[in-house]
């Protein structure tokens, strides 16, 4: 089958965050958003038909969790090069929720958590509304959009008392797929200063040739133990809304405190269409995947070469992972609210405004490349119209 990714789909009216929250975020709703990342792509048939079927039987009980779930996880982790066990797989109704538990189940109050800035800002939230203290060890910007680890004050951070580091992997909103020497690095360091690493891998699929993600529990036996993986179908197949992810530990004693946690919760049940859609998702997912990530690469390469022809002061790199871009505006000669006013009240574009990911993104702002490529082009051409 083909997909038809340049398919334009009313989202207003459909109490869609994205679309229908414009007015209430940014202070207008005649805006083209590119900022929450979901897709503006229609979830895959394979996926919608599975609920269809469902429906038709009309009772909808309590339920529970069949096998062919976790094997549609194990087997969806194997075919990209990582072998787990379907009995050390707990569920979370979402990698963000699952991170605040982790938090609570593994720290206690006051002990420090470290994470990589700028970084996806839902972490910064599970270390401070939980009562711990954020450490950070800042990326390097190589000048060219191209970040990297400061691996000295990587160590130095772990070094000081860090009990937790949470990873993202890939990295957003930089784009970066780690290295497997960098992976190697980081677990380490980790183990070397004994920090239990939660590594948010949700944009592992989405990752661009001749790049590969490699999954940090993958990296040696010792590293593994020392990790909890989040991952989820929810970015790749664009069914965020049905809260659906799992979290996995070859560490039998992080696995059971974990699965304690949630079942004591009562959250572990999930939902009916959560569970059908992840298994439909990891069951037959390939040929959309491989056909969404071919379009998303030409949809970078037409933002990067707009930008580049038309508005050469806002600057950006094609990403190694995820659909997210990130644009330097430093050239703009503007300070962060006046790109952000710029951007919103004269060209009518919502994008996430750099600085909620860390101070490091004062000047940037993060693109969601996940449309038809005309509403990029509208978007673009309206900024062009107010900058270029």
């Amino acid at each position: 089958m083909t997909y038809n990714f340049d398919e334009l789909t009313e989202r207003r009216n459909t109490n869609c965050e994205k679309w229908d929250n414009c007015a209430e975020r940014f202070g207008s709703s005649d805006l083209i958003p590119l900022w929450v990342a979901d897709m503006d792509f229609k979830t895959p048939d394979f996926i919608v038909n599975a609920l269809k079927k469902r429906l038709e039987h009309e009772i909808l009980g309590y339920n529970i969790r069949p096998q062919s779930f976790y094997e549609s996880v194990r087997n969806w982790l194997q075919r990209r090069g990582w072998n787990i066990d379907t009995r050390k797989i707990s569920f979370s109704p979402g990698v963000v929720p699952a991170l605040n538990f982790a938090v609570n189940v593994f720290t206690n109050p006051g002990d420090r958590i470290l994470i990589n800035t700028p970084v996806y800002h839902p972490f910064m939230y599970a270390v401070n509304n939980n009562g711990r203290t954020l450490a950070k060890s800042s990326l390097v910007n190589s000048g060219d959009g191209y970040y990297t680890i400061d691996f000295d004050d990587f160590e130095a951070k772990l070094a000081s008392g860090v009990k937790m580091y949470i990873m993202c992997s890939p990295h957003n909103p930089v784009g970066r797929v780690w290295t497997r020497e960098e992976l190697t690095r980081i677990g380490e360091l980790c183990l070397k200063y004994n920090v239990l690493i939660l590594s948010d891998e949700i944009h592992s699929d989405l990752v661009f040739a001749p790049h590969k993600h490699i999954y940090m529990a993958s990296i040696s036996d010792e590293i593994a133990r020392q990790t909890l993986t989040f991952v989820a179908p929810s970015k790749t197949f664009n069914i965020a809304g049905l809260y659906s992810s799992v979290v996995y530990s070859d560490n039998e004693e992080l696995y059971r405190k974990y699965n304690d946690f949630v079942t004591r919760m009562s959250i572990s049940s999930g939902t009916i269409f959560g569970d059908i859609a992840l298994e439909a998702a990891y069951t037959g997912g390939e040929e959309w995947l491989r056909q969404l990530l071919l379009y998303l690469e030409g949809n970078f390469d037409f933002v990067i070469s707009f930008l580049k022809t038309n508005i050469p002061c806002i600057k950006t790199r094609k990403p190694e992972g995820t659909y997210l871009m990130w644009l330097d505006c430093g050239d703009m000669n503007l300070s962060r609210q006046e790109i952000n006013d710029l951007m919103v009240k004269k060209a009518g574009v919502a994008m996430n405004p750099g600085r909620i990911f860390g101070n490091e993104g004062e000047l940037f702002l993060r693109l969601n490349a996940a449309t038809p490529r005309a509403t990029l082009e509208k978007a673009l051409e309206r900024i062009k119209t107010v900058v270029g």
